[in-house]
């Protein structure tokens, strides 16, 4: 059915105008009785949490505000937003500020309108064009939020300055009937954001000195990292006041939550010819260093560590596994506990370290969260093995050192010179028929046994002796408490 294109025809239509946050509070009920669940698609984690807030506060015909530290999905979150508006809504055509047929705001339209009664032109407006996103920071103007005086429209057009048709419009009055976002507001000026509240509350503002009546139609919401309101400036309490809800966002809760997360985010369809495989316990393991990076005390905590430290070390991990298929004309590229460690450059540029972590140095502290993770993962893949043959060869002067450029089926040639290695990688508690897998369980037992300070490894000499220790025994869950072999 073809839509209307004047306004005679929009109000033969039937057709009501609803305010923005009347449109969304409708069309989320709507999709609240149809499907509860996935309101927010690509958004995990926060389904018990952050999800039922924001819907709280669209259902209140909130303003709101975002707190989070960096890496929590707070952009994206703001962006899915539009999901819940109409696919598609009348507006005058031409309009720079999407003036509704019914009920024009700005001196153009009104003019139009005055001329042309029901043959005002109408134009349709998807909703992918009704969310304005400004990053806020320290150089923005009220002209860049607000508008101002355009004097070269004034002089073409023969008007004085002073003339409401003189004025440029901002960001804020083009995204009139729609989403506007603000993504760090703390980093806002104090006097951009009394223009904010100023507009957003009653509706009026000045543009050099001339008073203008803007009562706009908008859903605003915001982002800011809590850390922001001392580091590098604050919100004013006017403006916070004016935000309906505060709705503080977190980093995953569990590592099967992380790991999700990495899983969708990463890129790993490489299209490169080469299926591409990444074990279980690799995904656990990149996700565990995250979780004890957060928890680390050589690490700023107020920083965080980024959901996007275990997205990047996985595209890295797959990368190193994909070079090394590639440089040994392989069919299938297996990622290995190696291509973590290959990974590190996509780990230390995500951390901020306190002084004590600038001592130690970012790459050092990498090296060390991935060996407690697999510290951490191993009981779950290995619960209670006996390891004791294979510490035996190392005591008795094997060594044995894994490039991580080496092929699967080398790797494989030389992890059989360990007696009972390849068997006891076998009792994992996963499926092994798929090739390369035999040695990306192997090494994990081998790291696993480094982690646990039984053997020991180095880049030049890889595992050999540990000097000095003990042997010890996996113990599952209990592998901290040191207990010798049988």
């Amino acid at each position: 059915m073809k839509q209307p294109d004047t306004l005679g025809q929009l109000k033969a239509s039937g057709y009501q105008t609803r305010c923005v946050k009347d449109e969304m509070r409708a069309n989320l009920i709507q999709r609240l009785k149809e499907r509860p669940a996935g309101l927010f698609e690509g958004i995990l984690g926060y389904e018990e949490t952050v999800e039922p807030q924001i819907i709280n506060a669209i259902l209140s015909r909130h303003n709101f505000i975002l707190l989070g530290l960096r890496g929590q999905a707070k952009s994206r979150i703001l962006r899915s937003l539009i999901s819940f508006l109409d696919p598609e809504i009348p507006v005058v055509l031409g309009c720079e500020i999407h003036d509704s047929p019914y009920q024009p705001l700005c001196r153009s339209c009104h003019e139009r309108f005055e001329e042309l009664g029901d043959d005002l032109p109408v134009a349709w407006m998807p909703r992918a064009l009704r969310y304005v996103e400004k990053l806020a920071t320290p150089d923005v103007t009220i002209a860049d939020m607000i508008g101002d005086i355009d004097p070269i429209r004034a002089a073409k057009e023969g008007r004085t300055l002073g003339d409401e048709l003189t004025i440029h419009y901002g960001l804020l009055p083009r995204a009139n009937r729609g989403i506007f976002a603000i993504n760090e507001l703390p980093d806002l000026a104090a006097k951009i954001q009394v223009g904010l509240f100023n507009i957003m509350q009653e509706g009026d503002v000045q543009i050099k000195g001339y008073p203008v009546r803007l009562p706009l139609d908008l859903l605003m919401v915001f982002s800011a990292n809590p850390e922001d309101y001392t580091a590098r400036g604050k919100i004013i309490t006017p403006l916070k006041d004016r935000i309906g809800s505060e709705i503080k966002t977190h980093y995953p809760a569990t590592v099967r939550d992380g790991v999700a997360i990495t899983k969708q985010e990463a890129w790993t369809d490489r299209q490169s010819g080469l299926h591409v495989r990444v074990p279980p316990f690799i995904h656990d393991i990149v996700e565990q260093a995250a979780f004890l990076a957060r928890t680390d005390q050589r690490i700023d905590k107020r920083s965080g560590v980024s959901q996007r430290m275990p997205i990047s070390c996985m595209e890295n991990v797959i990368s190193n596994a994909e070079r090394r298929a590639l440089l040994n004309n392989e069919k299938t590229a297996v990622a290995r506990l190696g291509d973590i460690y290959s990974a590190l450059p996509a780990i230390t540029g995500k951390m901020e370290l306190e002084y004590e972590g600038e001592l130690r140095g970012a790459e050092n502290i990498a090296r060390e969260l991935i060996r407690e993770s697999v510290l951490r993962v191993l009981p779950e893949y290995f619960p209670g093995v006996d390891a004791r043959q294979i510490v035996d060869f190392f005591e008795l002067g094997g060594t044995l050192k894994l490039d991580s450029m080496l092929s699967d089926k080398s790797a494989l040639k030389e992890l059989k010179k360990i007696q009972g290695l390849l068997e006891k990688a076998s009792s994992i508690r996963l499926k092994l028929a798929e090739d390369g897998y035999p040695v990306a369980a192997a090494e994990f037992l081998l790291e696993g046994l480094y982690a646990q300070k039984k053997i020991s490894r180095t880049e030049e000499q890889g595992y050999r002796r540990m000097e000095g220790k003990k042997e010890e025994r996996f113990y599952g869950e209990s592998e901290r408490v040191k207990k010798p072999f049988n």
